[in-house]
């Protein structure tokens, strides 16, 4: 691998996106368009755009076959890969498992899969926009709101999530974070930029998965907005190293998800 891979794109999957829009453009200052994208076709996919413009993602709202076939609620994200289908066989062949085959879209080619835990995400060679060759996905970024900033993974065996991200994807691990009983917070690097944790599985937590931290302006302004829109906090907000605060929740859909962000 020449190049660790980043989180190059977000997606949230609700079966009502204008309730999402409503939501997220409270909390977050998002605008969800009111429309589908034309080139997603047949599927009602939405963009998500940043007050400065740029994007932060993307809405795929579940219809009732999706809901049917076991879609549920959720976030996930976008690794980027040189080839899509030499890392699908790879995942696969160590023990992880292929849930939406490869596919051509006008933006890329992508796969969703998941790793030998469980934890669902996407690879995607992307098409960048005419203009754009060369540039980087802005989605991810450490310090802004209205991006994500923090990409945590619960999982069943973090000592063996870690190995599995770091053969497949370049990702490093330094320096950890003791929650006494519970485990370690282990800390997960792309080069030199920290990219999130790794942490065990709590209890009450379903299945391995991500949690996005999304970048925020104000905790306490957004935490009120969680509840005034219909969602429900279930963790924080609490203080974290460097002196902002992070805390987790639920969107009135059904979505989890978290938010950092400073108390002013």
């Amino acid at each position: 691998m020449t190049q660790a891979s980043n989180f190059i794109w977000y997606e949230l999957m609700t079966p009502d996106p204008v309730g999402a829009a409503a939501f997220y453009g409270a909390v977050v200052g998002w605008t969800i368009s009111a429309d589908s994208d034309p080139a997603a076709g047949d599927v009602d996919y939405r963009m998500i755009v940043r007050s400065d413009g740029g994007h932060a993602g993307g809405v795929l709202a579940l219809n009732a076959d999706m809901l049917a076939g076991g879609a549920r609620p959720g976030w996930l994200g976008y690794l980027d890969v040189a080839d899509v289908d030499a890392a699908v066989a790879a995942i696969v062949g160590d023990g992880g498992a292929v849930h939406m085959p490869a596919t051509d879209l006008p933006v890329g080619r992508m796969a969703m899969v998941a790793d030998p835990q469980g934890a669902p995400f996407y690879v995607m060679k992307p098409v960048p926009p005419e203009g754009m060759e060369g540039m980087e996905s802005d989605v991810f970024s450490v310090t802004e709101a209205q991006h994500v900033r923090w990409n945590e993974l619960a999982t069943s065996d973090p000592d063996a999530a870690i190995a599995f991200y770091a053969r497949h994807f370049g990702w490093g691990q330094e320096g950890e974070m003791p929650m006494g009983e519970l485990g370690a917070y282990r800390f997960i690097q792309r080069g030199d930029v920290g990219l999130g944790a790794v942490m065990p599985l709590m209890e009450g937590m379903p299945a391995p998965a991500w949690t996005f931290y999304i970048g925020v302006d104000d905790i306490d302004r957004a935490a009120a907005a969680v509840t005034a829109e219909g969602g429900t906090i279930t963790n924080g907000p609490m203080e974290i190293p460097g002196g902002e605060y992070a805390m987790n929740a639920i969107d009135p859909q059904g979505a989890a998800i978290g938010l950092v962000g400073p108390r002013k």
